[in-house]
């Protein structure tokens, strides 16, 4: 495994962010320990959760991948594994329930840390935007939690280049903490957000970048064929699929891929990460798996040095993305 510092700190995280969101829906908690202990065992030390996971299933309110990560946990050296979480998300009911507020984050950083059984978060991140509480109050709060020992960094998911730079401008005028990781989309079939205008900003900003979604919600892994749209996965159903699958263009970028693996000799999945480790800025993308062969799949990408030639022929067939 290689080891990239978080942006411009000294925190040193694996080039490959084992993301947790199947924790507690696609996977069951022998099955989530069973990840966590192989992703480890191969030098990823480096998970991200939130605490809205799974929200969606059967009801719950969320937090079951926290309290699954935190299960495991209590059974490590906490010193050898770097957490992030995120706040944002309805936990509860009423209308402090969710959002950016002091209010909402003071206790939500307090059940996180219940959940996760431990007394601090390497890394604290907004989920995405709040547009009804003021900017200084979001970052005043976290600044607290910084200087309090209950996080040591924070960081935000799914802001725009714009709102990152005032995040930035506010803490340096007035000395709180700052951002110093974005979890932006971003894969072969989703470029534009980030590469349009938050690469730059984070890369003058020495921002860490930690994305979400590099396979494409499994489309990268070519499980999806023209002829043949069904597939063995949880996110079927869902609206990015549904939009890959009717789009022709998506299956041109699998398909370049994959005659680039095949030279390779190596999955698929592991090119298309493979590509997005080369990109200036990115610190290491945020993959899932449900099970553990899944997770093996994809932890050798780091070891896949693409030609070149390859690194050109992917950027022109996703350019349209």
């Amino acid at each position: 495994m290689l080891y990239r510092k978080l942006g411009r700190t000294g925190l040193k995280v694996s080039s490959l962010c084992l993301g947790t969101m199947t924790f507690g829906w696609s996977a069951d908690v022998k099955t989530s320990h069973a990840i966590l202990d192989a992703a480890l065992d191969h030098g990823i030390n480096f998970f991200d959760t939130a605490d809205i996971y799974s929200f969606w299933v059967d009801g719950n309110q969320g937090g079951e991948s926290e309290t699954i990560i935190g299960e495991w946990l209590k059974t490590k050296d906490r010193r050898q594994v770097v957490i992030a979480t995120k706040v944002r998300g309805a936990m509860w009911a009423g209308p402090n329930g969710q959002g950016l507020s002091r209010v909402h984050i003071m206790q939500a950083v307090d059940d996180s840390l219940r959940r996760l059984q431990t007394d601090y978060i390497d890394l604290y991140q907004v989920h995405y935007p709040d547009d009804e509480t003021p900017l200084d109050e979001t970052l005043a709060a976290l600044d607290d939690l910084v200087r309090s020992g209950k996080v040591r960094y924070i960081g935000a998911s799914n802001y725009p280049a714009w709102l990152l730079m005032k995040a930035l401008w506010i803490s340096d005028k007035s000395g709180y903490a700052r951002f110093d990781c974005i979890q932006p989309h971003h894969s072969l079939l989703h470029r534009q957000e980030w590469e349009r205008e938050l690469q730059a900003a984070c890369l003058d900003q020495e921002i860490g970048v930690i994305p979400y979604s590099p396979l494409a919600a499994g489309f990268l892994t070519g499980k999806y064929k023209r002829h043949d749209h069904q597939a063995d996965t949880t996110r079927a159903g869902g609206s990015l699929i549904k939009q890959l699958l009717a789009d022709e263009r998506a299956f041109g970028v699998v398909e370049e891929a994959e005659r680039i693996a095949a030279e390779h000799g190596v999955p698929v999945a592991q090119v298309a990460l493979a590509w997005q480790l080369s990109l200036p800025g990115i610190t290491a993308p945020i993959i899932g798996a449900r099970t553990v062969d899944q997770l093996m799949d994809l932890v050798d990408a780091v070891e896949v040095a693409l030609a070149p030639g390859d690194l050109e022929q992917l950027a022109g067939v996703s350019s349209g993305f």
